[in-house]
């Protein structure tokens, strides 16, 4: 589904992403680890097109997406969570939904003048997609209401309907779990799992709760200051020596 060819991304003399390879497998859960400052987010943002690498090829299903905008990304099918929720607030959450689905119509200002079957026809798609995204998160019950108005585990659950509502083949998820209980950790982790196993999509996320990653993911790649350090099953991350020390400092700290 995706795979990444000695990635790098300099800003100024710092390499916030240094010659990171990489291959991900359709309709896996794939975890992105690491420090903070690791260069996780930046390497979202290359993939998703809102960097141009420095050097290295991005390619998804084949197809060289490396110097490609954020919204021709989109449309070949990457979908996208930010760390910071970005919904409009004074927006209900359904026309936030219609509005995601927009990437997938055709209609223009002539088509609203005249107000066209396409128009129509591409109105009552969007927001049946929406619906059929809110069904999926569980937030049927909230469509009317305005961003501002819910709560922040609902608003978490919106931007994953609004990425599923572009359409995606893979969906890159930046902390997902952040800034929620755990009792929903556990309904966010059952979450991506439904999205893989009933929509077959590949997910990647970048996340902190290693309880979560360790239980969820298939494959777990590591990152430390902007360069892979290891790759592999959650066991084998685990228990990875080179992995402890950049978390923990160290064998005697890592023994303590």
């Amino acid at each position: 589904m995706l795979k990444v060819e000695h990635l790098t991304k300099m800003f100024g003399g710092l390499a916030a992403v240094n010659d990171v390879s990489v291959e991900f497998e359709t309709g896996k859960i794939n975890a992105i680890i690491g420090p903070n400052g690791a260069g996780k987010s930046t390497f979202f943002n290359l993939i998703s097109g809102m960097h141009e690498p420095t050097s290295g090829r991005i390619l998804l299903d084949g197809v060289d997406v490396t110097t490609l905008p954020s919204d021709k990304v989109a449309r070949l099918g990457v979908g996208r969570t930010f760390q910071t929720t970005n919904l409009f607030e004074q927006a209900t959450v359904l026309d936030n939904l219609i509005v995601g689905h927009r990437l997938r119509t055709r209609s223009g200002l002539w088509d609203v003048l005249i107000n066209s079957k396409r128009l129509q026809r591409e109105e009552k798609s969007a927001r049946e997609k929406a619906m059929e995204a809110l069904e999926f998160v569980g937030l049927t019950h909230v469509a009317g209401q305005f961003i501002a108005d819910i709560t922040q585990e609902e608003r978490k659950r919106v931007a994953f309907a609004l990425a599923l509502a572009t359409d995606p083949k893979i969906v890159l998820l930046d902390e997902p779990a952040a800034g929620i209980n755990p009792e929903e950790t556990v309904g966010f982790a059952a979450l991506m799992r439904k999205m893989v196993d009933e929509k077959g999509l590949t997910v990647c996320l970048i996340e902190h709760k290693m309880d979560m990653i360790m239980s969820l993911a298939d494959k777990i790649m590591v990152l430390d200051h902007g360069e892979k350090i290891a790759e592999g099953t959650p066991e084998e991350v685990r228990n990875n020596p080179v992995v402890i020390e950049a978390y923990l400092g160290g064998d005697e700290d890592a023994a303590a």
